[in-house]
């Protein structure tokens, strides 16, 4: 499956939670409810993930804790914020750039409409 097959279906995931749960909750919360839409739907689902970096050629084994990884490619950065920031979405362009990953989305289920909640980030990828 591709980045952006996966994609589709992390949208399609993303906005039946919201719509079943609301703005409001705290993160964990909707992040717990969509690993498990994720996994109803088939894909392989990460949690809580850490991610080695490297600096100065010396490896740090906890370098960030990506919220969700899907099937190994799409990372996943779950906000329950009023607004999100450009440092949010660094964040997630920075966490593609160091895990090689090309395809990213920054969520925020604080928004009332989830659809204004969603950032697509990529690093590389074709569409």
């Amino acid at each position: 499956m591709t980045e952006n097959e996966i994609g589709t279906i992390v949208i399609e995931s993303v906005i039946a939670v919201h719509r079943e749960l609301g703005p409001g909750l705290l993160e964990t919360v909707y992040e717990i409810v969509l690993v498990r839409e994720l996994q109803d739907r088939g894909l392989k689902v990460e949690r809580q993930v850490s991610v080695p970096i490297e600096y100065k050629g010396i490896r740090f084994d906890e370098g960030f804790k990506a919220d969700i990884i899907v099937d190994g490619k799409v990372i996943l950065e779950l906000k329950s914020v009023e607004r999100v920031t450009p440092a949010h979405k660094k964040q997630v362009q920075t966490y593609l750039r160091l895990t090689g990953c090309k395809l990213g989305y920054l969520l925020n289920f604080g928004d009332a409409l989830m659809k204004s909640g969603i950032t697509r980030c990529v690093n590389g990828l074709e569409d």
